[in-house]
């Protein structure tokens, strides 16, 4: 606000001058004339005044303060005040932007601004160009899509990119692995992160190679060795009786961990799923009767079909997803225990193939580490139920083959319910019933 001084001073200043008029025009017989002469020449003065003033403003120059009193000599000096100010702030900022461009540009990830509406790129930092081939002077303001042309991409910006877009080939350079990941930045933009994962491709590739390979390798011993063991005649052997049925059990849980690794080596090279039409009638009955052949009429197992529809998937693959799903059930429900297959829709249409077990349930701290690899919620659970420790790692990679994912909901003594979630549009009309009996 300003000071009372500069008003006391410019009012002072006009009494005198109008003071000055009048008296003037009193001694040459023309008061009020003079005065209102006075009064023009002191509202001309304010107006050329406010002439400056705008000028000044209107100034892209830093402009030094008039010399004088009053209040036009305040504003002035305020604005010059204001415009120092306000030139410190804007060096300040630039000096930012340049040490985060700077900082950008280090990064070996590629960072893209784009609207969210239309996908135009707003700017990007240097690892861009190495990265997507992308050039600072002729590609901002230009489309994502078509400056990056995959449908993959294409697909995946459309649907939100809510997950992180995988293993895509570098535009730049076939020999680059890349993962793209969306970020919310402001209400109309995205923030586009892209990393060069090849090297995590490549350790990845050779893991699942020396997992192949070893597993083919020793498919052909234990094949041996369980060959063997079957030959020997343990009534010929008493005194090793115990120990050659003991050997048969692990040479033979050896093999189905052998079957199962090779299982997952085989769904972790596969793209995608030859679709078919998968009768899900036909493929409940089956599991119903898998299901009491493995309990050996332990358990109550019933079927609920309660959505009147198929599923398009690999028949053979979605079989045995379900069918582990049925088996885990099976081995961890005490004798006696009901068994649920349960075929019925989400809310979203979205078709669901749950199995329930009256088992003894498992903590919420293991669930989200059931799918990992030889994960066990205890040591001996899985040995002793006779499990290999892989299957749900196998159901979850044949899930996510069918862009389908696993939910499952446990507690300590309520059971399980192990889920498999299917996106709509996997959802087949039932046209005709199935033959039950093939």
């Amino acid at each position: 606000m300003i000071g009372s001084r500069p008003w006391q001073h410019t009012l002072w200043r006009l009494g005198t001058w109008l003071g000055l008029c009048a008296l003037v025009g009193a001694l040459a017989g023309a008061f009020w004339p003079a005065l209102c002469a006075g009064l023009a020449i002191a509202l001309g003065w304010h107006y050329r005044q406010l002439h400056r003033l705008l000028a000044r403003l209107d100034s892209r120059r830093l402009l030094p303060p008039t010399q004088g009193w009053g209040v036009f000599s305040e504003v002035h000096e305020r604005i010059y005040r204001r415009q120092r100010e306000a030139r410190r702030r804007k060096r300040r900022l630039h000096g930012l932007l340049r040490t985060f461009r700077s900082a950008a540009d280090a990064l070996p990830d590629a960072i893209l601004v784009i609207s969210s509406a239309e996908q135009r790129i707003e700017w990007f930092n240097l690892a861009a160009g190495r990265l997507l081939g992308l050039r600072r002077n002729t590609d901002v303001g230009k489309r994502f899509t078509h400056l990056v042309r995959s449908s993959r991409v294409a697909e995946w910006l459309q649907a939100g990119g809510a997950e992180p877009l995988l293993d895509l080939p570098s535009p730049a350079n076939q020999a680059l692995r890349l993962s793209l990941r969306l970020i919310d930045f402001t209400a109309g933009e995205k923030l586009l992160v892209v990393r060069d994962i090849s090297l995590l491709t490549r350790l990845e590739q050779v893991r699942r190679d020396f997992v192949a390979n070893v597993s083919h390798e020793l498919r052909t011993p234990l094949t041996v060795m369980h060959g063997y063991l079957d030959m020997m005649d343990a009534d010929e052997h008493p005194d090793w009786a115990q120990q050659i049925e003991v050997m048969r059990a692990q040479s033979l849980r050896m093999m189905r961990i052998v079957e199962d690794l090779l299982t997952l080596s085989r769904l972790d090279a596969q793209q995608r799923t030859d679709d078919e039409t998968v009768p899900m009638r036909r493929m409940l009955l089956t599991l119903k009767r898998e299901a009491q052949a493995l309990s050996g009429e332990r358990h109550e197992v019933d079927v609920e079909d309660l959505l009147d529809a198929d599923l398009s998937g690999s028949p053979k693959e979605l079989h045995s997803a379900f069918g582990n799903l049925v088996s885990n059930a099976v081995r961890h429900s005490p004798a006696g225990g009901r068994i649920v297959i349960r075929f019925a829709a989400d809310a979203d249409g979205s078709p669901r193939l749950s199995v329930h077990d009256s088992g003894p349930g498992i903590p919420a701290r293991h669930l989200p580490r059931l799918t990992e690899r030889f994960y066990r919620v205890s040591d001996s659970r899985s040995r002793d139920s006779g499990g290999t420790g892989l299957g749900l790692a196998i159901v979850k990679h044949i899930l996510t083959l069918h862009q389908a994912r696993l939910e499952i909901d446990s507690a300590l003594g309520q059971g399980s319910v192990f889920a498999c979630v299917f996106p709509p549009q996997r959802r087949l009309s039932r046209d005709k019933p199935a033959d039950d009996t093939a």
